[in-house]
């Protein structure tokens, strides 16, 4: 589910972006592309709107039928300067990385993968799962504080839940309430929680200092009279303390949300810096297999950058 970021994803220079509205509904539609051998839909980056907080990315994977020896079936490849945040509704799926780790996520459980400097990683079929696979995948932006620092990984079988009028939530990373925080490390003041919707009204506390947007996995939502269903991002902007919605039956979203980033971000394939210098640097040392992306064993072959688009003739 790691990326990569398309041109078509990004903004144009003379488009305004990231500005910080206050409690409103922005609903874009999202952009379908194809990961490994899956289709997504992608959520974030959208050209006006790049983040939501410090998260940078959303793609949505699935619903779609796997087999022990097919899946994601993406191969090696690097991050710089994010983290992947990692969950699935449905299935499993192996992750390798150049840490060492080799690590098969349920749903239920979180995988976060902080790049750091520079790491690589795989998503694989697990050798034994056949059946539906379904999930998110979410890129959180690094602060020029940690950005440099060194990669590391975290599995979360134990994520705090609670239950509040009409829906049931999972928190991901940071706090949702007083007494429901993730042990998912972040880098930010931010949140990012599921949240299982039974049908009718539910009310969900918010931070009015948080910027925040939601994302339907099934169902459908109304939020300030705006049906929000799978296939679109809503941004809610932020000077809300609660969020009142209406459920259409059973419905699943993802509410993203904090502190508006306000350091310059450059995203391009699987990076994310500050200065197109940066990624060219970590284009040369991916596509010359140096000491920064460490090599790792996997049964799919490793994935080569593309030319980065700004130094190809005529750009």
């Amino acid at each position: 589910m790691s990326g990569p970021v398309a041109v078509n994803d990004l903004p144009s220079p003379t488009t305004p972006v990231d500005e910080v509205e206050t409690s409103c509904v922005e609903i874009t539609e999202d952009r379908e592309a194809m990961v490994g051998h899956m289709k997504v839909r992608r959520a974030l980056p959208r050209r006006g709107r790049r983040t939501v907080g410090a998260w940078c990315f959303a793609d949505h994977m699935g619903p779609a039928e796997v087999t022990e020896e097919s899946g994601l079936d993406i191969g090696p490849h690097p991050h710089i300067g994010l983290q992947t945040v990692t969950w699935l509704i449905d299935g499993q799926v192996l992750h390798r990385d150049s840490l060492g780790s080799e690590q098969v996520i349920r749903p239920g459980q979180l995988n976060l993968m902080t790049a750091g400097h520079g790491v690589a990683h795989s998503e694989e079929a697990t050798g034994q799962y056949r059946g539906k696979l379904q999930g998110i995948q979410l890129w959180i932006a690094q602060p020029e504080g940690t950005r440099h620092g060194a990669a590391a990984f975290e599995h979360h079988v134990d994520l705090p839940q609670i239950a509040t009028p009409g829906a049931d939530v999972t928190v991901l990373v940071g706090s949702f309430t007083a007494d429901a925080t993730s042990p998912a490390r972040h880098d930010t003041a931010l949140v990012g929680v599921d949240v299982v919707f039974h049908g009718g009204a539910s009310n969900l506390p918010l931070r009015n200092d948080f910027e925040y947007a939601l994302v339907v996995l099934a169902g459908g939502l109304t939020v300030d009279q705006r049906n929000v269903t799978p296939g679109h991002l809503a941004y809610l902007g932020r000077g809300r303390d609660e969020l009142g919605l209406h459920a259409e039956g059973a419905t699943r979203a993802l509410l993203i949300g904090g502190e508006p980033f306000d350091e310059p971000l450059v995203m391009w394939w699987n990076f994310v810096a500050r200065s197109r210098d940066e990624m060219a640097k970590a284009y040369d040392d991916w596509q010359n297999e140096t000491s920064r992306f460490s090599y790792f064993p996997s049964p799919i072959v490793r994935i080569l950058a593309p030319s980065p688009y700004w130094l190809r003739a005529g750009s």
